[in-house]
């Protein structure tokens, strides 16, 4: 693996807390572990040569006429107007009259 992409069990802490997980001290190691491993194969695929490989942006252009056999095109990425926002602001249970108000669903 590459020395230089490890994780500590305190980056496996700060990870859990952003993650709102809360691990015991047996599972912290074995999260390190296989967090290092994850790390270690992406190091292992960064060695690989990509030089000649096209880039693939999107699947869709990798599919090309496939879609189009299949009637299941991707449509035009077109920009359209959106629906009111005074409207859809009216219709809601709650709201400041920008945004909704919704309860709070996680606790810290």
């Amino acid at each position: 693996m590459n020395e230089h992409a490890s994780v500590t069990i305190d980056d496996v802490r700060r990870v859990a807390e952003l993650a709102n997980l809360e691990l015991t001290t047996e599972e912290e190691p074995r999260m390190q572990r296989d967090l290092n491993a994850i790390l270690g194969y992406i190091a292992h695929l960064n060695e690989l040569d990509t030089a000649g490989v096209p880039a693939m942006a999107q699947v869709g252009e990798m599919l090309g006429g496939l879609t189009q056999d299949c009637g299941e095109a991707l449509r035009e990425d077109d920009v359209k107007p959106s629906v009111d926002r005074t409207k859809v602001m009216a219709a809601a249970p709650e709201t400041d009259g920008r945004f909704f108000k919704v309860p709070k669903v996680i606790e810290r």
